[in-house]
């Protein structure tokens, strides 16, 4: 699946969930609770990540962790698409900075 495939499937369910959200709370979430909804996976994410390394004990790791990037991943697009941002140029223009400092370095 390309970045597109990926971005337009995420913005289908995004509006899945908007249309869940005003039947049952009477408003789509804000990009604010979205964003706080993120940092909630990363801290997720974490945990994942240590029990991947033998840290904590979790069940079935690879599973979750694979599902919780994911999720990440969904709302990120989600973040992007809310504040005007085109993803996919703003990541290629951040790996072309990145890839000119690292290579420009003795």
């Amino acid at each position: 699946m390309d970045f597109a495939s990926i971005t337009d499937r995420a913005l289908v369910i995004r509006a899945l969930y908007d249309d869940h959200e005003r039947r049952n709370y009477g408003r789509r979430w804000s990009t604010e609770e979205l964003s706080l909804g993120l940092v909630g996976d990363v801290g997720d994410l974490a945990k994942l990540v240590q029990a991947q390394a033998g840290v904590r004990p979790i069940d079935d790791v690879d599973a979750k962790l694979g599902h919780e990037l994911a999720d990440i991943l969904w709302s990120i697009i989600v973040i992007a698409e809310r504040c005007n941002v085109d993803l996919a140029c703003s990541f290629a223009a951040t790996m072309d900075e990145i890839e000119a400092a690292l290579t420009a370095q003795p």
